[in-house]
């Protein structure tokens, strides 16, 4: 091969058909975003409603969960404590 001769060094690509392709995968993905944002701030919008016209604030409602998962828990370890150890090791299984 001389020097004037062009040598295969790979494929050869349509620069036109790669930024075509290149474009129209930009342009989805502005409008996949887009979509995004838009179901996003309608999903913030409903949820702050909800909890706007809620009767109990989010606040003691967590609250008087933790009271009651506290007082559950007491319970537990109560009963444990006075009936647990009469169960010996492997009865449940």
């Amino acid at each position: 091969m001389s020097n004037n001769e062009i040598g295969s060094g790979g494929p050869r690509f349509r620069t036109a058909t790669l930024i075509t392709s290149a474009a129209l995968v930009g342009g989805g993905t502005i409008i996949a975003l887009a979509g995004l944002a838009l179901g996003a701030g309608h999903m913030m919008t409903s949820t702050r409603r909800w909890v706007n016209d809620m009767d109990v604030p989010v606040s003691q409602l967590a609250r008087n969960k933790f009271t009651q998962a506290r007082a559950a828990m007491s319970a537990g370890t109560q009963a444990w404590q006075q009936n647990g150890s009469a169960v010996p090791v492997g009865a449940g299984s």
